[in-house]
């Protein structure tokens, strides 16, 4: 008789599985069901997928009635597994959520899926091969997470997955429209050309980009140096159906101009649109208004095309509109016909921002003054350019001369100009430009991070700029940055403040778990300088990096994706509606109307009125994650994000 030895006890109980299988299919209910029914259920199903993830290691461990070597040897390989996989993934996904997305999603969603599965399926098999299994399995489940890529994520900190071989918008928009001139192609053609007028004489931090590298050291590490190339244009696009792959070749466009000393300040142009937010930086636009009735009157598509990456807005003058893209490894600067969409110039800075939850490109809007737009880069390039050709006038690194860092999001703040300076803010620094030659004239040191902007005020008859930084409101004096008054806010501010009354302003600040909501500051001036008292703060409103307007003695905007309306008196909520996720918003108080375009790039009209929430009218717009503040002209709406642009024609009222 022959004995066969086992490792198997032989009174072993069955696999108590059913609660298994309870927790794995309620973490995807939360996961998958929750968000879609419940405000910023995405916190909801992520949190509650951790617990359900500890829940799943808790019922494996001491009730599933597995064998002690398979309690407790599948803790050490989910370890090894995730520990193997990290080297494999994405870097967007190696990145995201701060580093933790893979921690987030892969842990207690796929791993958990995968011990669960195979306990279902392998739990009669033979000790061996079910060991073998495991480990199979647990690889598998994270091993998954080495096949996708993250293109971001949403406001309420959803993922954007995608399989990883597959091609981004941007990818297929420089397919579409040629490879840009590689960065050493572009130095050598440089190199090469005869001079171009006369070249500006100064500093190396004052030379135009092509002149000189304008950075000391790369501003991303391992980055080349930025320089400033003139790019190919794409051809033209039709706006019904790209061009057949055998058309004929379209003649050149115009590009950036070498640099030159020309761009001379036109005093006496003025934009319709000068840049971030509209002439005031309130997203107000007064002495319009349209028909509302969009199911008789709908928007008219004029144009729309394909765009590189960034969440700038636009500026508009004339017949031509400015904004900023990311084409590959330049930085662009591009202009448009404003009628039909196609371009211009492009400038382009031989520079790339990239991080994983806003993905790539510049943050901030260009700024029209004069004759020439201003523009500010993710990395801190801000440049001057002739608004009619895109020659560079001066170059700056704001970084270098502010001495910050580049932020986690980048610089997102919008140049703002006053007089005869052009201010830009970095990371909670200000800096004061000549207008004309981009010789620094002062400095107001950073105290604390900020992705804000700096906002042109007259309190108590004193023309001023405020910028929100990381300790609360700073208030400067616009001519050499001397300080009028602060108040502190411990945080990391997004939001531009507002003017209520005179001497009355809203502001607003955030943290790392988002909005921390308004604040109502009383600022005076008297015989014993400024003072500031605090009214009220209040979150029934807390807007994170999408703006509110205020109108009619009461504030609106995102209260995380829902609309929100706050009473100005003492800050209290008169109603919250309408899902739009983290879009963004424009008022028109001639109609008491708000214009949203929400985070999926869907345009509609909410009655801007205090009683309750009512939407009127809602269209499709552009596709895709928005977070760029939308434009209105006269009866010219502009919308874009990090994929397509577009315009449309809005009936007016009486026109």
């Amino acid at each position: 008789m022959t004995n066969v030895l086992t490792t198997e006890p032989s009174g072993r109980q069955p696999l108590r599985l059913w609660p298994g299988v309870a927790i794995v299919v309620l973490q995807w209910v939360v996961k998958l069901v929750v968000p879609a029914i419940v405000p910023e259920g995405q916190v909801i199903g992520m949190f509650g997928g951790l617990v359900g993830g500890l829940a799943i290691v808790v019922w494996w461990v001491f009730f599933s009635r597995a064998s002690r070597l398979e309690r407790w040897g599948a803790l050490p390989l989910m370890a090894l597994a995730v520990v193997a996989t990290r080297p494999l993934m994405h870097e967007s996904i190696q990145n995201g959520m701060m580093g933790m997305m893979f921690v987030l999603y892969a842990i207690p969603a796929t791993l958990s899926l995968a011990l669960v599965v195979w306990a279902v399926t392998c739990h009669d098999l033979a000790a061996g091969s079910r060991r073998a299994a495991m480990v199979v399995a647990l690889l598998v489940g994270c091993g998954v997470w080495g096949l996708v890529r993250t293109n971001g994520i949403t406001g309420d900190g959803g993922a954007d997955l995608a399989w990883r071989w597959t091609t981004t918008a941007e990818e297929r928009l420089l397919a579409q429209a040629g490879a840009s001139t590689p960065l050493a192609e572009a130095r050598t053609a440089a190199a090469q050309a005869p001079p171009v007028g006369q070249q500006p004489v100064g500093p190396p931090s004052e030379l135009p980009p092509a002149a000189v590298e304008t950075l000391d050291t790369p501003l991303v590490p391992g980055a080349e140096s930025p320089v400033a190339v003139a790019l190919p244009l794409p051809a033209p696009a039709a706006t019904a159906a790209a061009e057949p792959s055998g058309a004929e070749p379209v003649p050149a466009l115009p590009v950036a101009a070498e640099p030159t000393a020309a761009g001379a300040i036109d005093s006496e142009t003025v934009a319709e649109w000068p840049g971030f937010r509209g002439p005031r930086r309130d997203s107000v636009i007064r002495g319009v208004r349209i028909a509302t009735d969009w199911a008789q009157s709908p928007p008219v598509e004029l144009w729309r095309r394909p765009i590189g990456p960034g969440w700038s807005s636009f500026a508009v003058r004339g017949d031509r509109l400015y904004t900023q893209e990311q084409r590959g490894a330049d930085e662009i600067v591009s202009a448009y016909d404003l009628t039909t969409g196609e371009p211009v110039w492009m400038h382009g800075d031989a520079t790339r921002f990239w991080e994983s939850n806003g993905g790539a490109g510049p943050r901030a809007t260009p700024t029209l003054s004069g004759g020439r737009v201003y523009t500010m880069g993710a990395t801190g390039i801000l440049n001057a350019l002739a608004a009619d050709d895109g020659a560079v006038v001066w170059s700056r690194n704001v970084a270098a001369d502010s001495d910050v860092e580049v932020p986690g999001w980048g610089f997102a703040a919008s140049p703002l100009v006053v007089g005869d300076l052009v201010i830009a803010a970095a990371s909670g620094a200000l800096v004061g430009y000549d207008l004309t030659s981009g010789e620094r004239r002062w400095l107001v040191p950073s105290r604390g991070g900020s992705y804000s902007s700096p906002h042109l005020l007259t309190i108590a008859g004193v023309e001023q700029v405020v910028l929100m930084g990381g300790h609360g409101a700073t208030s400067v004096v616009p001519a050499d940055g001397s300080l009028l008054w602060e108040h502190e806010w411990q945080g990391v501010p997004i939001v531009q403040p507002a003017l209520l009354s005179e001497g009355e302003i809203l502001i607003s600040s955030a943290d790392a778990m988002g909005a921390m909501g308004l604040r109502r500051l009383a600022v005076t001036h008297g015989a014993d300088g400024w003072a500031v008292e605090e009214r009220w703060t209040s979150r029934g409103l807390k807007p994170y990096f999408n703006d509110f307007v205020v109108h009619e003695g009461h504030a609106f905007g995102f209260d995380g994706f829902i609309l929100s309306c706050i009473d100005l008196e003492d800050g209290a909520r008169q109603w919250k509606g309408g899902r739009y996720g983290n879009g963004q918003l424009v008022l028109l108080p001639d109609e008491d109307l708000l214009l949203v375009l929400s985070e999926k790039g869907e345009l509609a009209l909410v009655q801007a009125g205090a009683a309750e929430f009512k939407e009127l009218a809602r269209f499709p717009a552009i596709v895709g994650k928005t977070w760029n503040h939308p434009v209105l002209v006269g009866d010219l709406l502009l919308v874009r994000n990090g994929e397509e642009m577009a315009a449309f024609r809005l009936s007016l009222v009486g026109m």
